[in-house]
């Protein structure tokens, strides 16, 4: 039994969805499972510059996650496979921020991204063009959902 812990790139949006009533139990679980060591969590300076101007609660969570987690490096790598994305047009410079935690998480060999972004993420049309652009340039598929798809449920 392979009992490797799962890799998962949290965006923005999952740390504010402790504050928000629609997404809080799930991202509160999801944060839980961090803690317990059911998940390595993987942030970068991309989301901690996206929280500069969010409420202090979400700020004081990701200072508060920051003994659990892994930090990424934006480098090279990563900036090459977001314009790749932004190239094939999966979304529009406008939105290159997402295009970035997309591509951070895959070349650093995360094994799934969180998030509530339904437009430009965990989007189905999306989805499969991030991992054809990934396979084209020799990544591996990588799974994205939302929070609520990778908590526990009790039986």
């Amino acid at each position: 039994m392979n009992n490797r812990k799962v890799i998962v790139y949290a965006d923005t949006s999952v740390y504010g969805g402790v504050f928000d009533d629609e997404f809080a139990e799930p991202s509160t679980e999801f944060f839980n499972l961090v803690r317990s060591g059911t998940f390595t969590l993987c942030m970068s300076e991309i989301v901690h510059q996206e929280l500069a101007d969010a409420p202090a609660e979400v700020k004081t969570l990701f200072q508060e996650m920051l003994p659990y987690c892994r930090l990424l490096v934006i480098g090279p790598e990563a900036l090459a496979l977001q314009e790749a994305y932004l190239a094939e047009n999966i979304l529009t410079k406008k939105w290159y921020d997402d295009a970035l935690h997309v591509a951070l998480a895959t070349v650093t060999d995360c094994d799934v991204i969180v998030s509530w972004n339904f437009q430009h993420i965990v989007n189905f049309r999306k989805i499969p063009l991030f991992n054809a652009v990934n396979v084209l340039k020799g990544y591996r598929q990588i799974a994205i959902y939302s929070p609520l798809e990778v908590i526990n449920y009790e039986e």
